[in-house]
Order: structure tokens, then sequence, then C-alpha cells
């Protein structure tokens, strides 16, 4: 699809968004369209059809159990010195995710966009943003990643695009044929309230709807040609080796009414015959963003895994010794699929902010927090920094304090990330939470965390086993792990003192080995299959063994 001069695009784009989002709009149309892109008579956007190619995976069956790490590829590393991290920072960055026994990379959007930071407010779903360099740099990642043993999976904004985006500026002509591609409305819908605000923007072409403002309106995914655009946009990422995707906002997609806006069961179909598609292509994974109603969206029929929210907060609350996380934390997967996605934090402050902050640095309850998450069902995502301790900036507005440059070295100014001047400041405990300290200290939060994400790799239970007979006892939780002869138990003191609990349900008469910490004693049942632990205040403790 061909447009005309950008000076035009730039002023349908002025009278469709309306003043209060032009600002925006006209200093990412400026930035969009690399001048490599363009014919004489102006930029040019693929909305061809793509079909299935190379459907093979490049990694090992099971990959998708191991932890993620979350990169926001422009606060990771910066190859070039412009004070922006790049694909080619990632690439350069793999060993050290191995090292740590990463098994997964998720990349919050790398994708062409307007907003000149998160990413999200997409322009072209088939190009890599210029900032963090080319399509080959993105090969060559996918190539050194898989090398290395670890997928990757990036953002992929089904929801909505930029303002800015071409598709949208030819849609505000009334005529257009990307017309349905929008959601557009004469008159303006009454009665809408979406977060204390009205979703539907007013402009000289119609009212157009937007869940998250004017400058991101909603694509019309009714409609058979938006989405087979976007099948289209999925399928040229994953001929290219891509590993899977992450799934921005899903319960959004369908909006009915002002009062049925919200995870309506049009939305669940549409991910749905995504996963279908998915299931052309090996060994890949998908996983959404649910905020509403996340274990029915974990359905193996719709998105397989969902980011289990609000169980963020009581892995937090439990590390600090409140005993109605703590049984929260213990009785969630006993309904949960197993195959939910787990974090402690993440880029959106809603989540909370960075568990350093959270736990105001007591290394302990960090500790305890990891653990929680680390060694339960589903996929763990880390946060890129909070391997190490790394705390934001809070005098930073919303969701820019979580998104600061990665703490490499203790350098005040740069903190490794950039031999230029860093995009955003670096966190404010640089000079004793960084990579670089933390690889010197067997001490170190990072060496925990090494220590976790090891029994997850090296223990099949852990990983990928069931989950039975947790229980709480005083502010100790318990929980057992099988898979096939593989038998883990896992023991997590919450509290400030020590313990001694009962176990029950253990094979009769086994001893099962200490796995952490080394050097502990067995845990010897008798011959009713009960045994008694001494745990340590504030600790973790895991014993594995064959059935």
């Amino acid at each position: 699809m061909r447009y005309g001069d950008l000076r035009t695009g730039i002023a349908r784009a002025r009278a469709t968004v309306g003043a209060i989002a032009m600002a925006a709009v006209l200093g990412s149309c400026a930035g969009t369209f690399d001048r490599r892109n363009e014919t004489p008579s102006g930029p040019v956007l693929d909305t061809s059809h793509v079909a299935i190619t190379d459907t093979r995976s490049r990694l090992p069956t099971g990959w998708q159990q191991g932890a993620f790490m979350e990169i926001f590829v422009r606060a990771w590393l910066d190859s070039d010195g412009d004070g922006i991290g790049d694909l080619r920072g990632v690439t350069q960055s793999l060993d050290y995710l191995r090292e740590l026994g990463i098994k997964g990379i998720w990349l919050m959007p790398i994708t062409r966009s307007a907003d000149g930071d998160h990413g999200y407010a997409v322009t072209d779903f088939r190009q890599v943003e210029p900032a963090y360099g080319t399509l080959a740099d993105f090969d060559e990642l996918l190539r050194e990643a898989h090398a290395r043993g670890i997928g990757v999976i990036m953002d992929y904004v089904i929801n909505h695009s930029s303002a800015s985006h071409p598709l949208f500026v030819e849609a505000a002509t009334r005529t257009s044929p990307y017309r349905d591609w929008y959601l557009w409305k004469d008159p303006a819908p009454a009665g809408w309230d979406i977060w204390g605000k009205n979703p539907w923007y007013p402009s000289p072409y119609g009212t157009f709807y937007s869940t998250f403002g004017a400058h991101m309106p909603d694509f019309n995914l009714e409609n058979t040609a938006t989405m087979d655009y976007h099948r289209s946009s999925l399928r040229f990422w994953l001929n290219r080796g891509l590993d899977g995707f992450r799934f921005d906002a899903v319960p959004h997609l369908v909006e009915n009414s002002a009062k049925d806006w919200n995870d309506q069961p049009g939305s669940y179909a549409l991910m749905a015959h995504v996963n279908a598609l998915m299931a052309n292509y090996q060994n890949r994974h998908m996983v959404c963003e649910a905020t509403a109603s996340p274990t029915r969206w974990a359905m193996p029929y719709v998105c397989g895994s969902a980011f289990a929210f609000g169980m963020e907060h009581k892995f937090v609350d439990a590390a600090r010794g409140k005993p109605e996380a703590i049984v929260a934390v213990a009785e969630y997967f006993n309904t949960a699929p197993l195959t939910m996605a787990t974090m402690i934090s993440n880029h959106d402050i809603f989540a909370g902010a960075r568990l350093w902050d959270q736990v105001k640095g007591d290394a302990a309850q960090y500790r305890l927090a990891a653990a929680s998450y680390l060694l339960m069902p589903g996929t763990p995502f880390i946060y890129y920094g909070e391997e190490i301790g790394m705390a934001g900036i809070t005098e930073l507005p919303g969701d820019a304090q979580l998104r600061t440059p990665m703490s490499w070295t203790s350098d005040a100014a740069r903190g490794g990330f950039t031999t230029g001047k860093p995009f955003r400041p670096v966190s404010p405990n640089v000079a004793t939470q960084n990579v670089k300290a933390a690889l010197a200290d067997p001490n170190s939060i990072l060496s925990f965390y090494k220590a976790m994400l090891n029994l997850r790799n090296t223990l099949p239970s852990i990983a990928r086993g069931s989950y039975e007979h947790a229980k709480v006892d005083g502010n100790v939780m318990s929980f057992q792990r099988k898979i096939e002869r593989d038998h883990a138990v896992v023991v997590i003191n919450y509290g400030t003192a020590a313990a001694t609990i009962n176990v029950g349900e253990l094979p009769p008469g086994s001893s099962i080995a200490t796995a952490y910490p080394r050097g502990g004693a067995a845990l010897n049942a008798d011959r009713d299959g009960n045994a008694r632990i001494n745990i340590e205040a504030q600790s973790v403790r895991v014993f594995s063994g064959g059935r």
C-alpha cells in the first residue's frame, strides 16, 4: 500500500486526533519512517499476505518451562553509545543470561513506534524500531540466542496502533477502504467510561474509539481484513524463527457496549484463532496480558498461558510475613492452571514498584519473594534488574520509574549501560546493586537467583511437575512437586524465627536428599510417610530424589 507525501499524512493526523494529541503525533510522524523505506512519492507500508514458510524450532522441547527475562531493550544495554539500548546490546549480553540460567527472553515492543519510549504506539508491525537496530540485528539475536538454548518472544500489540500509523491516517478519510480497520461512530456514543475517561474521541472525520487514549486508537478486530493483516504480521516474525509472543491487553480486543467493554467472549474467540495459527509452528510459546480473569485466558485453546495478575502482590506480602498472603500463595496452584506465568513485578506501575523498593532493601525478604515464584509451577518472568536488586527512581512519573537503564557497573553516571548519556537516569542504588559487583559476591542476590534457577533447570519436578500437598504451618509454607520418578519438597519459612514443621504424604521410609542449601541433612520419612523438618528463620529448603 502506497501513501502520498508525508506532509499530507501529518495534516490528516492533525484533523483526526485533535489538538490534545497533536504534539505527540507530529513528533512521532517525523521519526516514524526511515528514508530508506520511502519511494519518491512517499513511505510504503507492507500489508501483503504472508504465508507459512519455515515452521521449525531451533530449541529443545520444554524450553518454555524455564525462567524468562523481561527486557526493555531501550534500557538494557547500549552497543553504540547513543544512550539508547539496542538489539545488539541484547545479543552481547546473552552469555550473562545463559550463565544466570535464563531459558527465554521476552522483548518489550521492538517494532517501529511513535512514542519514543515504551513502544506500544506501533507504526509498523513488520519493522524494527530504528533506534534498536535492523531486521538483520534481530535475525542475529535469534541465531545467537538459539545457539545458547535461549528462546525469544516479543510483545505484539494486537489491540491498537499509533494514531500516526499510516493505516489510521488513511482510515481518517471517510471513503478510505481502510475505514473499517478502526472503530468509528457518528454521532459519538454516550455513557462510556473507561478508567475515568470517555474512550470515544471526536474528529472532523468521525469519532474513533481508543481504550488507551487518543494517541493509540483501537483496531476493529471483528473486521476480517484487519485480523488477516495481523495474522500475516505474526507469520512474518514466526517465519524468521521467533519463538512466540506476549500479547498485550487481550481483554480489550472487542467492546460491545458502554457496559460490556472488558473481557468479552469475542476477545476469547479472537485469541483462540491466534492460538490455532501458532499451532502451525513447532515448539512455540504464547502468553497473554489479561488483568481480568487471567486463569480463564490460560485455557489451552485460548492463550495457553497468562500472567497471574494479583499474585505478584501476594508473593511480596508473603515475604513480609503476612499470614493471609502466605495462605494465598500456598493455595493458588491448587486451582489455577500450572501454565500460568508468574512474576513479582513488571514494566507497569500498577503491578507494583520494583521489588527492592517494595521490601525497602531487605535482602532476606527479597530472597523469599523470589523463591516463592521461581520454585512454584508456571513460567516465571524476571523483570530485568530484579536479579541484582535494582531500585527504581521513585521521583519519576508513573511507569518511567520502573524503566531505568540496567545497572551493569557501579558508574554513577552511566551504570555501564552506555558510553554516552543514558536516555534516563540510572538506578539510585547502582553503586552497590550492579552486575559486576554481584558476580564477585557469592552471597549476592544474583547468586541466589542463580541457585533458584539451577534448581529449576536441573530438577524436572520443579520445572514441570505437579503441585501437591501444599500446607501452611504458622509462617511456614511447604509443597511437593512430582513428575515421573522425580520428587521435590519445597519449604519456605517466611517468619523471623526458626520453626519445626511436619510434612506428610512422603514415600514411606524414604530418604530425600537436600538440593538446597548444599550440605543440609536429608529428609527422612517414617513408615507412614511423615517427616519433621527444622528450618531457619526467613530461609528456603528444597529436597529432591527419586520415588
